[in-house]
């Protein structure tokens, strides 16, 4: 079996036992400026609305604990983020961002599209 894929599975139950509420004490104004520090902007788009290079992020991002395994674990086209590159802090306040941002209008409340 892939090691890879042995470990992810493991990752995402480390992280919902020993940091279950990281997501919960961020900081949206701090998420934002992570956000665009650390470059998610460039393939997610600045409001995570997804672009040519990375899928959306947002509205509705995944669960936090898939969502921060996946950024530290990723063996895809993205690169992983390790704590040292992008803090427990800075993910939790990039996650916050994203749960924030709102849902976009109905097309049927939009005169034009009708």
């Amino acid at each position: 079996m892939n090691p890879i894929r042995l470990c992810v599975p493991l990752a995402l139950v480390a992280a919902l036992f020993f940091n279950p509420s990281a997501a919960f004490a961020a900081d949206t104004t701090k998420g934002n400026a992570a956000y665009v520090k650390h470059g998610c902007w460039a393939c997610h788009g600045f409001v995570g609305q997804g672009g040519a290079a990375g899928p959306k992020l947002a509205p509705d991002p995944k669960p936090y604990e898939v969502f921060s395994v996946f950024i530290r674990h990723s063996a895809g086209p993205m690169p992983p983020y390790t704590e040292t590159i992008l803090s427990n802090a800075d993910l939790g306040d990039i996650y916050a961002y994203l749960k924030s941002i709102p849902k976009g209008a109905d097309y049927k409340s939009i005169p034009q599209l009708n």
